[in-house]
C-alpha cells in the first residue's frame, strides 16, 4: 500500500468476551461481581497489612503490594470493558489503548516478580530463620518492591513504544476484551517480525526467570521442611507457605498454558479466555487463598470488624 493511500487508525473497536448480543447483560452483571469482590478483596488485604499491628513484617509487606498489582491490574481493564458490555459502539481512542496496554504491562509484568520476592521471602523465613530480619530487612523489602516496580515500568514503557511505533492503516477491530500486544500487532500492516521476537524473548525471559527463583526457593523449602523433626514445626512450615504456593500454582499456570501452547492450536480466542483468568480472576482469588488460608489475616479481619477504630489506633 502506497503511503499516500494509508488512513491512520485513531480509534480501536474492541469485539469483547462474546459476540452474542443476549449475552452482554449476563456478562456484564457477571464480570461487574467479579470486579466488585476483587476490589472489595484487595482493598482489604491492604487495609489489613497497613493497620494491625500483627501483619507488620516482611511477608505482609509483599503481600499488601501484591494486592495493589492485583487491584491495578484490574482496574486497568475492568471498567472499560464493563461499560462495553453496554454500548452500542464498543471503541477506545488510540492513546487510551495505548495507555491501557501501558498499565496492563505495569502490573503484569510487577506480579510476575513480585511472586518470586515473595517465594524468596518464605525461602529465608523457612530455611534460615535465624537471619531473617537481618536478610530481609526493611531496607531490602522497599529495594525489592521498588526494583519490581521500576522493572515493570520500564517494560511497559519499552513494549508500548514498540507496539504504537507501528502503522495501523486498515482494521481496527481488536479481537479482545482490552488492549492487549498479540491482537495488535496482528492489526498492524507494517513488518511486525522484530516487535514479535522482542516480545517472545521478553515474555520468555520474564517466567523462566521468575518460575526459576520460585522452583528454587520451594526446592529448599520443602527440603529444610522434611529435615524437620517436629511435625507440629512441618505442619507450620508448610501453613506458612501454603497460601502463596497455591497462588503461584494458579498463576504460572494460566501463564504456561498460554505461552507454551503449539503454534497450531494457538488462537486469540484461546488468549482471550486466558487473559480473562489472568486479569480479573485471579486477582478476585488472591484475596480468598491468603484470607481463608491465613489464621493472622483472619484474626487481624475479625479485630478490625469488631472494632476498626482500636486497631487504627494501634499503629
Amino acid at each position: 500500500m502506497a503511503p499516500g493511500n494509508m488512513t491512520q487508525v485513531t480509534e480501536f473497536i474492541l469485539i469483547g468476551v462474546s459476540h452474542c448480543p443476549e449475552l452482554q447483560v449476563p456478562l456484564f452483571l457477571v464480570f461487574l461481581g467479579i470486579y466488585v469482590l476483587t476490589t472489595m478483596g484487595n482493598l482489604g488485604i491492604i487495609t489489613l497489612t497497613s493497620v494491625d499491628p500483627r501483619l507488620q513484617t516482611p511477608m505482609y509487606f509483599f503481600l499488601r503490594h501484591l494486592a495493589l498489582i492485583n487491584l491495578g491490574n484490574s482496574t486497568v481493564i475492568a471498567p472499560k470493558m464493563l461499560s462495553n458490555f453496554l454500548a452500542q459502539k464498543k471503541t477506545i481512542s488510540y492513546y487510551a489503548c495505548a495507555t491501557q496496554l501501558a498499565g496492563f504491562l505495569v502490573f503484569i509484568v510487577a506480579e510476575i516478580y513480585m511472586l518470586a520476592v515473595m517465594a524468596y521471602d518464605r525461602y529465608v523465613a523457612i530455611c534460615i530463620p535465624l537471619r531473617y530480619l537481618v536478610v530481609v530487612s526493611q531496607r531490602v523489602c522497599l529495594l525489592l518492591v521498588s526494583l519490581t516496580y521500576l522493572y515493570g515500568l520500564f517494560t511497559s514503557i519499552v513494549f508500548t513504544l514498540c507496539v504504537f511505533s507501528l502503522s495501523f492503516c486498515s482494521s481496527n477491530v481488536v479481537n479482545h476484551f482490552y488492549c492487549d500486544i498479540t491482537p495488535l500487532v496482528a492489526l498492524s500492516c507494517s513488518d511486525t517480525y522484530v516487535t514479535e521476537i522482542l516480545v517472545f524473548l521478553s515474555a520468555g525471559t520474564n517466567l523462566v526467570f521468575s518460575m526459576s527463583i520460585v522452583i528454587v526457593s520451594y526446592f529448599n523449602i520443602v527440603l529444610s521442611i522434611l529435615r524437620m523433626r517436629s511435625s507440629e514445626g512441618r505442619k507450620k512450615a508448610f501453613s506458612t507457605c501454603g497460601s502463596h504456593m497455591m497462588a503461584v500454582t494458579v498463576f504460572y499456570g494460566t501463564l504456561l498454558f498460554m505461552y507454551l501452547q503449539p503454534g497450531t492450536n494457538h488462537s486469540l480466542d484461546t488468549d482471550k479466555m486466558a487473559s480473562v483468568f489472568y486479569t480479573l480472576v485471579i486477582p478476585m482469588l488472591n484475596p480468598m487463598i491468603y484470607s481463608l488460608r491465613n489464621k493472622n489475616v483472619k484474626a487481624a479481619l475479625k479485630s478490625f470488624m469488631t472494632n476498626p477504630c482500636h486497631s487504627c489506633k494501634l499503629m
